[in-house]
């Protein structure tokens, strides 16, 4: 999929409000865009994390570190880092 693709897919947006969007967006600084990115990199993170305190309210520092680990990386690197198989632990 081109980036461009990626910008227009926007099912509820009018044509002119989606050129409006484009716009804003080339106008950006690149690094206004990186730190946009990091923020939604972040809420990302802190939304699982959430999760995974409702899901498993027992669960200390360091099983919440091995679960967060299985949600953002391949199983195999967890099972290698960790010894965690989110397959059997749960993700």
């Amino acid at each position: 999929m081109d980036r461009q693709a990626i910008i227009t897919d926007l099912q509820d947006t009018t044509p002119e409000a989606e050129r409006v969007l484009i716009e804003l967006t080339r106008q950006t600084p690149m690094w206004k865009r990186a730190e946009q990115l990091s923020n939604l990199i972040f809420t990302g993170r802190v939304l699982i994390l959430a999760d995974l305190r409702r899901r498993y309210p027992n669960a200390d520092a360091d099983e919440l570190h091995k679960r967060m680990a299985a949600r953002l990386l391949p199983r195999e690197d967890v099972i290698r880092m960790f010894g965690w198989d989110p397959e059997k632990e749960g993700y």
